[in-house]
């Protein structure tokens, strides 16, 4: 796309200017900080500039490490990419007040701490959750002059509702017209499963202002590898492995895991890994101390580059999620992560994860989502048929190469920036904005639900 033109009347291609607002950034390595690191390095080979605003790592045990402390604000190059990190309000992933504080306190001052260091962008793409981003965004499009992409992962407020962690109407109600503006605002809504777009398009938002780049896995760094050379390494003996990697979160189901580790205490050939933290790590472990299971082990966060060995040695993979309706719309990055290593998956999940997994991958068998019966006896099947768990994996493989390597899904995402910036080049901002939803205050009128009623077409 041709952005300027030169004195001497030639075209020149200006390279265009991608800001990331997010408050997970690597060396973290939660899903949406290595989604957005793995997208930046991609852009960045794609030939544009790429700048993230964050804060100092610290999730999920809110302890910011040695070399990042001190600072109120720090600015890294690395890989290409501009790293800007500024301070905020910064607690453990436990809590729910403390961490909606923290959430709140980086969408609020990182335009503020960030926003000269971060130069001119084109275009800002904003994560969420957690919600609150969108006002850092907000805030930064304004004074940027330039449009911004809003990514929905989960639906806030509506998960901390389900979970029975939010309960206050008015902050319900604020929460619900934030996120709605902020979706009719942004110049597009991007997310990351088909689940997201319909629920998002039979609240009445157009199709025209949604688009689906999944998360997604490297397919050269998790690849298949020899079991034994893996678990060599480990020091891990031979019983079948059933690894699960990931966050130890309320909205996860583990304490199902728990359960099928004791129906399944008796099959010494059997042992369960946990490998992750969360708010519910300690009461998990604790659990498991109080039953006297030992077949299930608890393990340190590891980092990113380990969990392809972690895979490799493991015989099967658990993907688990809530049974809450909310949860129909996930795709856990572990089960891409699984498929790339070429491993079976446990699949309590309900919902789109279903869909590409069994039905379009072959690549997973399904157990009840919170269900320990279920879960022993997949379990116990993959353990009994060898032949068929080897062959899980290599359909999952397959189909992971073809459908979720971020190779090409970054050239979705590229096509999809370089139409917002189409845009702003032909239409002024202050016509763009025009044509956004007006802030204005929500209706006061009681909510028919926990979650609030939203009509079609509503602006809540």
């Amino acid at each position: 796309m041709q952005l300027a033109l030169a004195s001497d009347d030639e075209e020149k291609e200006k390279v265009p200017h991608i800001l990331f607002v997010t408050p997970y950034y690597p060396p973290e390595i939660t899903p949406p900080a290595m989604r957005i690191h793995e997208m930046a390095l991609r852009l960045v080979r794609l030939g544009h500039q790429v700048t993230v605003l964050t804060t100092f790592p610290n999730f999920p045990s809110g302890v910011v490490p040695l070399a990042y402390r001190g600072h109120r604000q720090l600015r890294e190059q690395k890989d290409g990419i501009t790293i800007v990190r500024v301070w905020s309000y910064i607690s453990p992933n436990r809590g729910f007040l403390r961490r909606i504080l923290a959430q709140l306190s980086f969408g609020c001052v990182a335009p503020f701490l960030g926003g000269s260091a971060v130069g001119q962008p084109d275009v800002i793409i904003v994560e969420s959750p957690p919600l609150f981003n969108a006002i850092a965004g907000r805030l930064l499009a304004s004074w940027k002059r330039c449009p911004f992409i809003f990514t929905v992962a989960d639906l806030w407020p509506e998960v901390a509702v389900k979970m029975g962690m939010l309960r206050n109407r008015l902050l319900i109600r604020l929460a619900e017209w934030l996120e709605w503006t902020t979706y009719q605002r942004a110049a597009l809504v991007w997310v990351v499963t088909e689940g997201l777009r319909a629920i998002l398009l039979q609240r009445g938002l157009a199709a025209s202002h949604i688009f689906v780049v999944t998360n997604g896995v490297d397919c050269t760094t998790f690849c298949p590898s020899v079991k034994a050379l893996a678990r060599a390494e480990l020091a891990w003996d031979n019983r079948f492995t059933v690894l699960y990697a990931g966050s130890h979160g309320p909205s996860h189901g583990l304490g199902a895991i728990i359960d099928t580790a004791e129906r399944l205490h008796a099959c010494k050939d059997i042992r369960i890994i946990l490998v992750g933290d969360g708010a519910e790590k300690e009461a998990l472990m604790a659990d498991a101390q109080r039953r006297g299971l030992s077949n299930i082990t608890f393990l340190d966060p590891q980092p990113y580059e380990r969990i392809p060995l972690l895979l490799a040695a493991s015989d099967a993979c658990l993907a688990t999620a809530s049974k809450a309706i909310l949860f129909q719309g996930v795709l856990p990055v572990k089960m891409y992560e699984a498929m790339a290593c070429a491993r079976p998956i446990i699949l309590a999940v309900d919902g789109e994860a279903c869909r590409v997994a069994i039905q379009e991958a072959g690549a997973a068998i399904y157990a009840e989502p919170e269900n320990p019966a279920a879960i022993a006896d997949a379990i116990l099947y993959l353990h009994e048929h060898p032949f068929e768990a080897e062959v899980l994996g290599q359909r999952g493989r397959a189909f992971v190469e073809q459908h979720f390597d971020r190779n090409q899904l970054v050239k979705k995402l590229h096509q999809q920036i370089m139409t917002v910036l189409h845009r702003n080049d032909t239409t002024p901002y202050h016509e763009w904005l025009a044509d956004s939803a007006p802030f204005q205050l929500p209706e006061t009128e009681p909510l028919s639900s926990a979650c609030g009623s939203r009509d079609r077409g509503s602006a809540i």
